[in-house]
This record gives structure tokens, C-alpha cells and sequence, in this order.
């Protein structure tokens, strides 16, 4: 039996994998814009929250339009509450608060933990799950690359007073989360991929909802246009359609390549800002990718 599975994972990715991969990388990396055009004139509880409720909606039409429905209460809620908690209401909502006082690049560093994160928890809670020396290498290799991409100097950025230091600690629990959810699901969800995205966001939509109305009334809100079709942007393609990719990805790939997105996710949005946004890209740009193309390469090699 451990023969097969060594043969398995030595086995060359199918391209299927790939191809959702650079997807969710495409979407995930473009968020971070539509997520500072929403944020213009909406609070950032309010963006969490609104992008999951939309995405709920999204998701709940797909089912009735497949003749699919939710299943049974029973013990698989609960699996999808933890999913949702530990994957969608904590990690977005401790993210967007500890963007308000940290910058996006000292944030980008602090969220590139989470393939070594991924690593640690597929040790303890998925021993099926191979991970190589050359992995591990190559995503060391690739947060370095993420460090120089960012630039160095951020680190220095690290620790500071009271309300900055929580603001970096609740970024690093977003990172954390995110990888956590990722073994979760690989370990957990079964089934259709589709009732368990909308199950899952569901539970998220349930969560969030009275927190926002009762912190943020959102009803009192002026919205302008560009943040509002950002907003409905988010939740119908970085959140509805992501999720259910996301979902197919663990379950084929596993934790470790999906942890991928979170290396080349921060490319795609310099690509962004560089090119729509007119930002000047850092002295590090260049090498930081390469490392990160480096890492990647190290971390999928087979013998």
C-alpha cells in the first residue's frame, strides 16, 4: 500500500490541477484590488460580510439550478461550521482589520506563512500526506522570495506599539486559519463539491450577518458605485466560484499544492497594481518572483 501511494505522488500533476490552480491564483491575487476599491466607502465588516452573504446567494442559485439541495441537519453541520468559522468569518474579518493599521506589504510577508503553517498541521493531523525534503525546501525557498519581493525592510516594521502589534498577530491568525482550513477540508469534507461550498457559506453568511448589523448598520451606509459592483464582484467570483474550485483543488491536489496560491497570489497583485493601479514596482521585484517561481518549481519535484 505504500508502495501505490509513493507512486502516486511521484506521479506528474494532471493538468486539471494546474489549470485550477492558476485560476484561483488569477482571482485571489486581482481580490486585493476590488477589495481597496470596496473599501473606499464601505466598512471593511461590512465588505466581509456582503461578499459572503453574495456569494451565498450565488451558490444556493446553483444548487436549485443542478436539482441539488442542502443536506440533512446532522453531524456534517458541524463540520462545515468549523470549515466556515476557521476559513471564511475569522480569517477575513481579522485580515481587514489588521490591514487598517499594517501596511500591504508588511501584510503580504505576514501572510506568506501559511505553506510552512500548511506543512506543520499536514504533520500532525494528515500522516497519509507526503511531505518531501525538497517540499519543505521549496517553500522555505519561495518565502524568502515573498520576504524580497515585498522588500526587507518591512521586517523592520515588525513588533511596534500596542495596537500594531495586535494588528500583525491578528494577520498572522488569518494566515494560520487559511491553513488550517486547507488540511480540515482535505481531511473532512466529503461529497458534492458545490453543497459543500454553499453549506459552508451558508454557516458564514449566518455568522456575520448580526455582528455587521449590529457593529457597522449598514443600512445607513452611502456606497459609492465603484465599491458596490466591487463588492458584488468579490462575492460572486473571489468567493462563490473560488470556493467550489477551492474545494475541488484540496480534495485532488491536497493541502500542500494548494498552498501554492499563497506565493503566487501576491504576483498577480504587484501585476495588478503595477499595471492597473500605476504603482512602481520595488528594486526586489524581479528576484523576489524568480525565488518564488524557484520555490514552487523545488516544492513539486519528484524523483
Amino acid at each position: 500500500m505504500t508502495t501505490d501511494l509513493n507512486k502516486k505522488t511521484n506521479l506528474a500533476r494532471p493538468l486539471r490541477d494546474w489549470l485550477l490552480l492558476v485560476a484561483l491564483v488569477l482571482i485571489w491575487g486581482s481580490a486585493f484590488m476590488f477589495n481597496r476599491i470596496a473599501l473606499h466607502s464601505i466598512p471593511h465588516g461590512s465588505v466581509v460580510a456582503g461578499r459572503i452573504m453574495i456569494a451565498t446567494l450565488v451558490l444556493l442559485a446553483v444548487l436549485l439550478i443542478q436539482g441539488k439541495r442542502l443536506p440533512a441537519w446532522g453531524r456534517v453541520w458541524w463540520i462545515y461550521t468549523w470549515i466556515a468559522v476557521i476559513g471564511n468569518v475569522l480569517p477575513f474579518y481579522c485580515i481587514a482589520w489588521g490591514q487598517l493599521v499594517v501596511d500591504s506589504a508588511l501584510a503580504g510577508i505576514l501572510i506568506a506563512i501559511m505553506p510552512l503553517a500548511t506543512i506543520i498541521l499536514m504533520r500532525l493531523f494528515i500522516r497519509h500526506e507526503p511531505v518531501s525534503r525538497w517540499s519543505a525546501i521549496g517553500f522555505i525557498v519561495g518565502f524568502l522570495g515573498i520576504v524580497v519581493l515585498m522588500g526587507p525592510a518591512t521586517l523592520l516594521g515588525l513588533g511596534g506599539d500596542g495596537l500594531r502589534l495586535w494588528a500583525q498577530l491578528a494577520i498572522l491568525c488569518g494566515a494560520i486559519c487559511f491553513a488550517l482550513q486547507s488540511v480540515l477540508t482535505r481531511r473532512l469534507v466529503q461529497g458534492d463539491f458545490v453543497v459543500a461550498a454553499t453549506a459552508t457559506q451558508c454557516v458564514a453568511s449566518v455568522l456575520m450577518l448580526p455582528v455587521v448589523l449590529w457593529v457597522e448598520q449598514p443600512w445607513q451606509l452611502h456606497a459609492t458605485t465603484d465599491s458596490a459592483l466591487a463588492l458584488i464582484w468579490l462575492g460572486i467570483v473571489p468567493t462563490a466560484l473560488a470556493t467550489v474550485w477551492y474545494f475541488m483543488l484540496i480534495r485532488s491536489a491536497g493541502p500542500a499544492f494548494m498552498a501554492l496560491v499563497n506565493y503566487l497570489t501576491p504576483c498577480i497583485a504587484l501585476l495588478c497594481g503595477v499595471g492597473l493601479m500605476g504603482e512602481t514596482p520595488q528594486a526586489g521585484t524581479y528576484p523576489g518572483l524568480l525565488l518564488i517561481l524557484s520555490g514552487i518549481a523545488l516544492s513539486q519535484w519528484r524523483r
